[in-house]
């Protein structure tokens, strides 16, 4: 049921007269009685009319690009590829050609923020939303995004998911465009253990992120492929029932967890190298993480890849010019947020069920090499 401009005024104990005014921003409210309206705006989730109500289901020209970051290049590029589509030049005249206003919404990476920024748009009758990057797997979270990206929906605006994964309930989606970060961390580590490799320090990304999950599991399944995590092929603990002791906990000794970024890469892999002085690679949750890791690396002395191997994942533009070139999984990033970009315009059909897997391929690079003695 749509909720009325009377509905707010009902909620906040005031005249629709008044919430007008505060939505309008042309009049002056008292402070208090702003933030009661605002607030019952909010728990209602009340969006405004256009100017006529003929146009009341219409969208407008803006589209939203959320990012958790726009200074990481891996948000950068997509975000960037994404408003190629959208707010792309028309023909030279300066005259609209259909063309849409693309906004870039910097989440931080708060769960809140990106409601937040949902909200927003959805009051603003977004055209579009294009969400990128790995999901926050909580629950509560989960729902809440359901729910909201559905209302978008039902005010017609479109919404792409792009480098990030479905979620488990929901239908609101025009297309997901989710990378193989599963399939590329395993293929990753697969590289590593063929060159020799049996001791591997893995830097993992935020443990509630899709993404590091997905990476991680990939990791995981070519160690216990390889025999190399002491456990039967196929199961996930170290005696069958769930239990932490032994090989499995080995493992954990192995794993960092970190934000996505240098610092952290530097820092999760000095405690590694304290855990497990015997590793000879590591594995790290994306190539900003890797660099950090090369540097701790240097700094305790040894060589890549003479002592230690490192690898990263994404390709970012910079891993070709690390010295030694970076042993990483490429994303074809750009294009898929101009496919996202398309998707959200309308311009291209979706994919069959929506979904659609973008492969990951491994690039190897001076980084990596056979363990020594």
């Amino acid at each position: 049921m749509t909720v009325t401009l009377a509905d707010v005024a009902a909620r906040a104990r005031v005249s629709p007269a008044t919430v007008s005014r505060v939505l309008n921003g042309n009049y002056p409210v008292a402070a208090s009685t702003r933030e009661r309206v605002l607030r019952a705006v909010d728990d209602l989730d009340y969006v405004l009319n256009g100017p006529a109500s003929s146009l009341a289901a219409a969208t407008s020209d803006l589209v939203g690009i959320l990012v958790n970051d726009i200074a990481d290049p891996f948000f950068g590029i997509m975000a960037g590829a994404a408003q190629t589509q959208i707010g792309g030049p028309g023909d030279g005249s300066g005259r609209a050609g259909g063309e849409k206003l693309a906004v870039i919404c910097n989440t931080g990476g708060s769960p809140e923020r990106e409601l937040t920024y949902l909200t927003l748009l959805q009051r603003q009758r977004a055209a579009a939303v294009v969400l990128t990057g790995g999901a926050v797997e909580n629950p509560a979270h989960q729902a809440a995004m359901a729910a909201k990206l559905a209302k978008l929906a039902d005010g017609g605006t479109r919404v792409v998911f792009c480098g990030r994964p479905p979620l488990p309930e929901g239908d609101a989606l025009v297309a997901a465009l989710a990378f193989d970060n599963r399939g590329g961390g395993r293929r990753l580590t697969e590289h590593l253990i063929s060159l020799g490799h049996r001791r591997i320090g893995y830097v993992a990304g935020p443990p509630e992120r899709t993404t590091t999950r997905h990476r991680l599991e990939g990791h995981r399944e070519a160690l216990r492929a390889a025999g190399l995590d002491g456990l039967p092929a196929g199961d996930g603990t170290a005696d069958g029932t769930g239990g932490t002791d032994g090989p499995a906990a080995d493992d954990d000794r192995l794993v960092v967890h970190g934000p996505y970024d240098r610092r952290s890469g530097y820092e999760a892999t000095l405690e590694l190298l304290r855990r497990a002085p015997d590793v000879t690679a590591i594995v790290a949750a994306n190539d900003t993480v890797a660099l950090g890791a090369c540097a701790a690396v240097r700094d305790q002395g040894m060589r890549i890849p003479q002592d230690i191997s490192v690898a990263g994942f994404d390709d970012l533009p910079f891993s070709v010019d690390a010295v030694p070139a970076l042993t990483t999984v490429r994303l074809p990033l750009f294009e898929a947020g101009a496919r996202a970009g398309r998707l959200a315009m309308g311009k291209e059909n979706p994919p069959p069920g929506g979904i659609a897997t973008i492969a990951a391929e491994l690039m190897i690079r001076g980084s990596t090499a056979a363990p020594r003695g």
